[in-house]
């Protein structure tokens, strides 16, 4: 039983994964920001103790209007928990700029199975270096 969960658990985060992928890569907001919990806090952010939906939502708005993001890719995978409606998971996010800038760092996911049956974001947490390279998160 343990198995076949966290095989499941693994295939709704590659789910997951690859729909965040697609909607930054076609620039859909309504689709993308889908993904995302109206209760999601972004923690680890320099200057800021933690965003939630509504700057997130502006930030990507602004993104995607203006062409700023080309993609966004991630690297490894580290389960820390699951149950039947959370998943906690690491993991390494590369965001490509339109202008070749990237911005890649560990982050620690909770994804939630919220009412309507979709999984959500419903927490981010950037990784210190140290702790993303522990976890062998970080390409080589």
């Amino acid at each position: 039983m343990l198995f076949e969960e966290n095989h499941l658990s693994e295939e709704i985060v590659r789910q997951w994964l690859n729909a965040i992928v697609t909607t930054v890569e076609a620039r859909d907001i309504k689709a993308h920001m889908n993904l995302i919990s109206q209760r999601v806090t972004l923690r680890g952010v320099p200057g800021f103790e933690t965003i939630g939906y509504a700057d997130w939502y502006r930030q990507c708005e602004h993104e995607f209007a203006n062409g700023v993001i080309k993609g966004i890719k991630y690297e490894g995978y580290k389960q820390v928990a699951a149950t039947a409606d959370r998943i906690v998971f690491k993991t390494y996010e590369t965001v490509m700029a339109t202008d070749g800038n990237e911005n890649a760092q560990g982050v620690e996911i909770l994804l939630e199975k919220e009412a309507d049956g979709q999984w959500r974001l419903v927490e981010e947490r950037l990784l210190p270096h140290v702790e993303a390279a522990r976890d062998q998160l970080i390409p080589a």
